[in-house]
């Protein structure tokens, strides 16, 4: 079941402030930027590059995902490993909080997010 209009505006509302929070300068953001998507009960943060052979070209590398529970009326959270599959990020468990969520990543306890 996909989340609700009211639940995605949440999401867009907190998870865009955290991003507009973490953003790199103006001028900057031609060659590294940071954005979100909502994906069914699911958010996903990823970073925007530039290719290295090619800076006319962008590519996605993803940071974080967040999964909304509706049973459970919890989120759990997800990294990405090397082998390029989401992963349950353990440290955290699963939270009620949106805002709980966001925290992890900021603190990023493990360095899973933001390196």
């Amino acid at each position: 079941m996909a989340l609700s209009e009211f639940e995605i505006k949440r999401i867009e509302k907190l998870v865009g402030k955290y991003i507009e929070q973490r953003r790199p300068k103006l001028s900057l953001r031609d060659d590294f930027d940071i954005s979100f998507r909502i994906s069914g009960q699911s958010f996903e943060i990823f970073e925007i590059r530039s290719r290295w052979d090619d800076p006319s070209k962008k590519i996605e590398g993803s940071v974080a995902k967040a999964t909304y529970i509706k049973k459970s009326k919890n989120w759990k959270l997800y990294w990405k490993r090397a082998d390029m599959k989401w992963h349950w990020y353990e440290p955290f468990g699963e939270s009620e909080s949106l805002e709980e969520v966001l925290e992890a990543i900021d603190q990023d306890q493990y360095g899973c997010f933001w390196g």
